[in-house]
């Protein structure tokens, strides 16, 4: 009897994947993949079953509730990743929700159905694999229960070879803890070493003025005026504000990110590297505050996402030990805290301490249903609010569907979303904010995909297979009156043709770091003449033998805002 109730569990919790073994199967049946491709996953999917119901038939209590707990946590973890996001975990994305494990609070305020889901079929999975299977089974339970291990392990190892890739469509109690196996391995085997101090010595006199870098959140590039004519108004495409001259501001157009997700990005920024060379670099070299600090500059870090203390982007305490002061934004509403930051940068840009401030703002990542007062919402038909008006970031929200009528309505709310958070904060810094000779540069962690195309899916970046949108963002140089004819120029000649890498570079040449001594380390900066390759980076966690994955961005092909999302009758103005 208690057998057949394991059965029973197990086949429940199978049954419960259909729909990621149907999307696999779908994947797979085309004319590019042969029936052996059908075959051997059919066949790697029968193992991984009886894998299971050898670990459920384990005579061991102190074996089998381990291995209940480890499955049942495998399980979760990937259900609730795919069936909120809609799209298969790899490594990559293993990695990424693990590096986020600190923002579960506002995931499962936004995806606190599917998380539940996902949590009862782990809890189903928990107590086929823990209860006590009866005497008896025969043969066949002698079989499974000896082959349960080297199955996992031999799951594990095929994972390895395949660079983390292969366990889609697969039962994700074992899918999920093959994917935590490769990462205790791959912690446990990856190079380490002492941070490396700052070895350049300036080259120039110590500066009087700010350096800030303004890293927003999720903006399509190709989403604001300064890069489209259907573009949202941004407050950067003209030097007047208020009937006052404004700073100076020069358009470096569309340009590529590190990656398509926030956490490598964000890395890379504040510690530089070229394609060859950032995993070391970010492992093991000097951060940006370092190198502020040796040249004589103050540290500031305003983050407008994270309240409580909370670090994020593999921020720690040694990085956090570089910064003079952290200020984050508990008190205020998730819809004013991009305001709230201009105000502080405000402050700081007019006290007269020459200082580097580094700004994470709130920005445009999913929900955006919320992230805009009523008086913003000039772009109709829009999404339903009032659902997550507390959430910053995190997870699927917005109700994504896939389909284009859904599609439509967040474009819509993501456009009044730019309206507020991007011409509204600088509207109000520059109203503010004396900025003269301080050099603000501004640019976001990622782009977006808001399937344009009539493409399907749910999710608007960190895919899998990413779009090319997902890594288009936009770079702006705003300020350095006392070099307006050279950012002029350079902006000129890089317009649509930069990236994130010459970010770096930069800001340690506004330092007074020597661009001959910054060049072979962090590469070129954004007034070098050297092209960019312009690509991104989707497989920011090259390891277990694997290499980056860079994808090109053809210009032409990017993805423009369209009129028809709020004009009746206008063209879709997609290129």
């Amino acid at each position: 009897m208690q057998y057949r109730a394991k059965y029973m569990l197990i086949g429940a919790s199978l049954l419960l994947g259909g729909a990621e073994i149907w999307r696999r199967l779908v994947t797979l049946a085309t004319p590019e993949v042969q029936l052996t491709g059908l075959v051997a996953f059919g066949g790697l999917f029968a193992t991984c079953a009886i894998s299971l119901t050898g670990f459920a038939l384990l005579r061991s209590g102190w074996l089998r509730w381990p291995m209940a707990l480890l499955l049942a946590a495998g399980s979760m973890l990937v259900d609730g990743y795919q069936w909120a996001v809609g799209d298969f975990m790899d490594y990559e994305s293993f990695v990424t929700m693990v590096q986020s494990a600190g923002d579960i609070g506002s995931a499962a305020a936004q995806q606190g159905g599917a998380l539940l889901l996902a949590g009862g079929k782990a809890l189903l999975l928990l107590l086929a694999v823990g209860l006590k299977p009866s005497e008896g089974g025969g043969l066949w339970a002698r079989g499974a229960r000896w082959a349960a291990l080297p199955i996992l392990l031999g799951l594990s190892v095929l994972l390895f070879f395949r660079g983390g890739e292969g366990g889609s469509g697969l039962p994700s109690s074992h899918s999920g803890a093959s994917l935590a196996l490769l990462h205790a391995y791959d912690v446990a085997t990856s190079e380490r070493g002492p941070r490396q101090q700052v070895a350049l010595k300036p080259a120039a006199p110590s500066r009087n003025s700010d350096i800030v870098l303004i890293i927003d959140e999720s903006i399509a590039g190709a989403y604001l005026d300064i890069n489209s004519e259907t573009g949202v108004y941004s407050g950067l495409a003209g030097g007047a504000t208020g009937g006052e001259v404004g700073p100076p501001i020069h358009n470096f157009g569309l340009a590529t990110s590190v990656t398509h997700c926030s956490v490598g990005s964000n890395v890379v920024l504040r510690f530089g590297g070229t394609r060859d060379n950032y995993r070391k670099t970010v492992r093991t070299g000097p951060s940006i505050w370092a190198y502020a600090r040796s040249a004589g500059l103050g540290t500031v870090y305003l983050d407008a996402q994270r309240t409580g203390g909370r670090y994020q982007n593999r921020m720690d305490d040694a990085e956090r030990a570089l910064i003079d002061a952290w200020e984050q934004f508990d008190d205020v509403a998730v819809v004013d805290r991009d305001h709230a930051v201009a105000d502080r940068l405000a402050g700081y840009l007019n006290d007269g301490k020459p200082q580097l401030i580094l700004v994470n703002k709130v920005g445009g990542h999913f929900p955006v249903s919320d992230k805009f007062p009523i008086s913003h919402a000039r772009y109709q038909p829009m999404l339903k609010r009032g659902l997550m008006p507390d959430v910053t970031d995190m997870a699927g929200g917005d109700n994504l569907d896939g389909r284009q009528s859904n599609w439509r309505l967040y474009r819509n709310s993501y456009r009044n979303t730019l309206l507020w958070s991007v011409g509204g904060f600088f509207d109000r810094l520059f109203a503010q904010a004396a900025i003269g000779d301080a050099t603000i540069v501004y640019t976001s962690d990622h782009g977006q995909s808001f399937h344009e195309r009539d493409d399907g899916g749910k999710a608007t970046h960190c895919t899998p297979a990413p779009q090319i949108e997902e890594g288009v963002v936009p770079l702006v140089v705003i300020g350095d009156k006392a070099q307006d004819a050279r950012w002029a120029q350079a902006a000129a000649a890089g317009r649509d043709q930069s990236s994130h890498y010459r970010i770096f570079p930069t800001l340690l040449g506004l330092m007074g770091y020597a661009a001959k001594d910054v060049a072979p380390l962090y590469g070129p900066d954004l007034l070098a003449a050297e092209p960019d390759p312009f690509t991104f980076n989707t497989r920011f966690n090259a390891r277990l033998g694997s290499d980056p994955a860079w994808l090109h961005v053809p210009l032409d092909q990017v993805a423009r805002p369209p009129l028809s999302d709020y004009r009746a009758g206008a063209t879709s103005g997609t290129k």
